[in-house]
């Protein structure tokens, strides 16, 4: 017997692979990842906010046990450690030009009433311009005024805030 010729079809290929829509794996990775980015810079700027902070506690503790400073390196001090906690901890864009009144506003806009505009905080504005030191209360005010800043901050949301608007 001779042997038959089957009917056979040539072999189909499956059509080509889209890649559009992709699969949900990909659907998942495109909002796992910005989320995850996002929460690593939070992260981020939580850490710096909190070791500028507890940085700033232990530099003002020292500055004040520290006698060998007389009251003009010690009120030049903690206006530059001020400053370089609000630059820590604030858009930089926001407070790194402050200077006088809009200063002294921006420190008390986290605090209650007004204490480094209309009190012992008046002098870091003029603290450059001044002939006689601060007495030995009047530093110890300011520097129990900054304790009580540095701890605002440290209970403050990581958010930028502005200085208080004069209308």
């Amino acid at each position: 017997m001779p042997p038959t010729q089957l009917d056979l079809k040539d072999i189909h290929l499956p059509e080509t692979i889209s890649w559009w829509p992709p699969a949900l794996g990909w659907w998942i990775l495109a909002v796992l990842i910005p989320l995850l980015i996002l929460m690593l810079v939070k992260i981020y700027q939580h850490l710096t906010r909190k070791t500028a902070i507890k940085t700033a506690k232990k530099i003002l503790a020292n500055l004040k046990q520290d006698s060998s400073k007389d009251n003009f390196q010690k009120l030049r001090e903690l206006s530059v450690l001020l400053r370089r906690v609000a630059i820590s901890v604030s858009p930089k864009r926001d407070v790194a030009g402050l200077t006088g009144r809009a200063w002294l506003d921006f420190l008390d806009s986290s605090l209650k009433d007004s204490p480094f505009a209309e009190g012992i905080g008046a002098c870091l504005a003029s603290e450059p311009y001044r002939k006689t030191p601060l007495t030995e209360i009047e530093i110890t005010q300011l520097i129990s005024l900054c304790e009580v800043w540095l701890k605002a901050q440290n209970n403050a949301a990581v958010k930028p805030t502005r200085a208080k608007q004069k209308l």
